[in-house]
């Protein structure tokens, strides 16, 4: 490991809103804050929000200034990119933001039934082979709901067509009620605030001149989930890896 990400995991450590908490430690002592993060941590009874896979925290920051009546936690298994949101809002003085370095397979772990109100995902690996990987299947919607409010909503994000059209198929077999959807939001004359937030990422697929798409539904509970039984075209470039797709789509 590079001395800076070491650098910035010792930097994170300083931070009170940031929580790094291995496997080992989950399976032994729990989670203190589990059911308790209104109360003991944001000390209000305002919706949690989460943006799962967060990389740098650009969302987690910008929609908690935009929205100081919502608490949000930005969840991510990379530390060192996870620091500069951290850094940013630690230094920034806010008080409705924390972060959380764990798998995002491990969240149930961390939250209780209902405590959270919307889940943001923003741009994800579209896991186009492996759909048990893909953070809109149903394997997926399953974990959501178990921290999920009734009315929970779920915001997806992607420059992927492949993992747009998955999730609006996902969508409509299971019947969820769709709230938004669009496949060129930035030439949709819709763009509000919320959604023009733009990640690092995102600002790269948009100079590279690919489509953002973005679909907001209700992840209402079901007593079983159908996958979708659909073939969907697969992206033109490489989405397992950011650095080689980003270079595929330019051409290089």
């Amino acid at each position: 490991m590079g001395k800076n990400k070491l650098a910035k995991f010792d930097d994170m450590a300083e931070y009170p809103h940031v929580f790094q908490y291995p496997f080992a430690v989950l399976q032994e002592k729990g989670f203190e804050l589990k059911g308790h993060w209104h109360k003991e941590f944001f000390k209000n009874d305002n919706p949690i929000v989460l943006e799962l896979g967060c990389g740098k925290g650009e969302y987690t920051v910008g929609l908690a200034r935009l929205f100081p009546d919502k608490n949000f936690i930005g969840v991510d298994i990379k530390g060192a990119r996870m620091w500069t949101g951290a850094k940013d809002s630690y230094e920034s003085g806010m008080t409705n933001v924390a972060f959380l370095r764990t798998s995002i397979e491990l969240i149930s772990h961390f939250f209780t039934a209902g405590e959270v109100a919307e889940i943001w995902l923003t741009f994800p690996d579209p896991q186009m082979k492996k759909v048990n990987k893909r953070l809109t299947s149903t394997r997926f919607m399953k974990m959501y709901r178990e921290i999920l409010s009734g009315d929970g909503i779920v915001h997806l994000k992607t420059d992927s067509n492949f993992m747009y059209t998955y999730t609006c198929e996902m969508v409509k077999a299971n019947k969820y009620p769709v709230l938004f959807s669009n496949d060129d939001l930035y030439h949709s004359g819709l763009v509000d605030d919320i959604l023009s937030i733009k990640t690092y990422y995102e600002q790269q697929w948009l100079d590279r001149g690919l489509n953002i798409k973005y679909i907001k539904f209700v992840c209402e509970e079901r007593d079983e989930l159908i996958e979708p039984d659909v073939e969907i075209e697969l992206d033109p470039y490489r989405s397992f890896n950011r650095s080689k797709r980003s270079a595929l789509a330019s051409g290089k």
